[in-house]
C-alpha cells in the first residue's frame, strides 16, 4: 500500500529533493526513495512510492495517478448527485487489486465473490446507495445464504460491508446498511475416512482403472496421503525438494503465490513415502532435479470412480490431507507437530478442532485405557 509522507513538502529545503526526467516523479535525496508529486483537481498530492528503484517507481506512479484521478472523478460525481453501488464496488475492487498485502489467489477469490454478489442481487450496481436499506440487505442475505455455503456467505458479507463502507467514507452514506447482518455459523465437516483395507482397495482400483494416467493418478493419491500436502503444493514439488538423506520434503507451493501461508516448510518422509519416492525415482531416473515428482496435477474423476466401485464414501484431494493428519495423530504424533507438518500457523488450534475427535475405532480403543480403578502397573505390583 502506498503511504502518505508525514512531512509537508514545504517544510523541507529544496536541496533535499531531486527532480527526475519523468513528470510527477521526484526523489528524496537522503534516503533515495522516490515520491509521486502531482496535482489532481487542484489538490497537491505527495505520496511515497516505497522504493528506490526507478523502474518500480514509474509503475507505482502510474497506478497512483490512475487511482487518484479516478477517485477524484467519482468524488465529484458523488457531490453532484448519487453514488451507485456499482461505483463503490469499483473502488473496492481497485483497492483490492492494488494491495500488496493480498496474494494473487486472494485477489482472485475476491473477484469471484464480487461476481457472486452482483449475480445474487439483480440490478444492485445501478442502485443509488442512499436508497439501499437494512431490509434490502437482509433480503439479499437470505437469498445468498440459501444458495451458497456458510463460509462463502461470510466472505461475501464481509465484502458487502466493505463496499458500503466505501460509501460511508465518501460521505454518500450516513451509516452502513449491512452492519447489522450477522455471520453464519460454519460447522466443521464430519470426517468420514476410509479404513486401511478400503484405502488399499481404493488405490488398487485407481491403478487398474485402464486409463492412460491411471498409474500416475494412484501415485498422486499416495503422495497426498503420505505427505498431507495441498493439491496445489503437491503439483509443484520437484525432485530437488526431496532430500533423501535428511528424509524430508521441502514444500514451496505455487511458484507465483507460494504456499497458503506464504512460507516454505519441511515435511518429514514417513516410511511409506520413502518407499513411494524411491520407486518413482528408479522409474524416472533420467529426469532432472527440477522435474516435478508427480506427473498429473489432479485425479478427482479417477478417485470418484474408484470409490464407487469399492463401495466407500467419496473423498477429495483435501480428504487425503485429513487422512494423513488423522493417521499421524493416531500413531502418537502430537497435534502441534502435525499442525506444523500441515503448514498451519496457529500453533495447532485448527488441527485441534478438526482432528480432536478421531475415528470411532481409535476413540473406542483409547477409551479402554481410561480407568478410575487401579492401573495395570499397580495390579502387577
Amino acid at each position: 500500500m502506498i503511504e502518505a509522507s508525514t512531512k509537508p513538502l514545504t517544510a523541507e529545503p529544496e536541496k533535499d529533493w531531486q527532480k527526475t526526467q519523468y513528470s510527477n516523479l521526484i526523489r528524496y535525496v537522503s534516503s533515495g526513495t522516490y515520491y509521486a508529486r502531482l496535482r489532481v483537481k487542484g489538490k497537491l498530492i505527495r505520496r511515497s512510492l516505497k522504493t528506490d528503484t526507478i523502474t518500480v517507481a514509474k509503475l507505482r506512479l502510474a497506478d497512483l495517478e490512475r487511482t487518484e484521478r479516478g477517485a477524484a472523478d467519482r468524488q465529484k460525481a458523488s457531490s453532484q448527485g448519487k453514488t451507485t453501488f456499482g461505483q463503490a464496488l469499483t473502488i473496492y475492487r481497485e483497492q483490492s487489486e492494488a494491495s500488496h498485502l493480498l496474494k494473487p489467489t486472494s485477489k482472485k477469490y475476491r473477484r469471484e465473490i464480487l461476481v457472486a454478489i452482483v449475480k445474487s442481487w439483480p440490478g444492485v450496481e445501478a442502485l443509488d446507495m442512499r436508497r439501499i436499506g437494512e431490509s434490502d440487505c437482509k433480503t439479499w442475505a437470505l437469498r445468498f445464504g440459501n444458495e451458497y455455503s456458510p463460509s462463502r456467505y461470510n466472505s461475501a458479507l464481509g465484502i458487502l460491508k466493505a463496499i458500503f463502507q466505501v460509501g460511508v467514507e465518501a460521505g454518500s452514506l450516513y451509516r452502513n446498511p449491512a452492519s447489522g447482518l450477522k455471520r453464519a455459523r460454519v460447522r466443521l465437516k464430519t470426517l468420514t475416512l476410509p479404513s486401511f483395507e478400503q484405502f488399499e482397495n481404493f488405490l488398487r482400483e485407481i491403478k487398474n482403472g485402464g486409463g492412460r494416467d491411471s498409474g500416475n493418478c494412484a501415485d498422486l493419491v499416495e503422495f497426498l496421503a503420505f505427505g498431507g500436502f495441498r493439491i496445489s503444493e503437491a503439483a509443484n514439488i520437484t525432485w530437488a525438494d526431496c532430500d533423501f538423506e535428511k528424509k524430508e520434503i521441502v514444500v514451496r507451493g505455487d511458484p507465483e503465490t507460494g504456499t497458503k501461508n506464504w512460507s516454505i516448510r519441511r515435511v518429514p518422509m514417513i516410511p511409506d513415502m520413502i518407499q513411494l519416492l524411491e520407486r518413482l525415482r528408479s522409474e524416472h531416473a533420467n529426469e532432472s532435479a527440477q522435474s516435478a515428482v508427480m506427473r498429473v496435477r489432479e485425479c478427482q474423476k479417477a478417485m470418484d470412480r474408484a470409490a464407487k466401485v469399492v463401495g466407500m464414501v467419496r473423498i477429495t484431494h483435501h480428504d487425503l490431507r485429513h487422512l494423513f493428519a488423522t493417521l499421524c495423530i493416531e500413531s502418537g504424533v502430537d497435534i502441534p507437530t502435525v499442525s506444523r507438518w500441515l503448514g498451519h500457523k496457529d500453533g495447532g488450534a485448527l488441527a485441534m478442532k478438526v482432528y480432536g475427535h478421531l475415528r470411532d475405532q481409535h476413540s473406542v480403543a483409547m477409551a479402554q485405557k481410561v480407568t478410575f480403578g487401579k492401573s495395570a502397573n499397580e495390579n502387577q505390583n
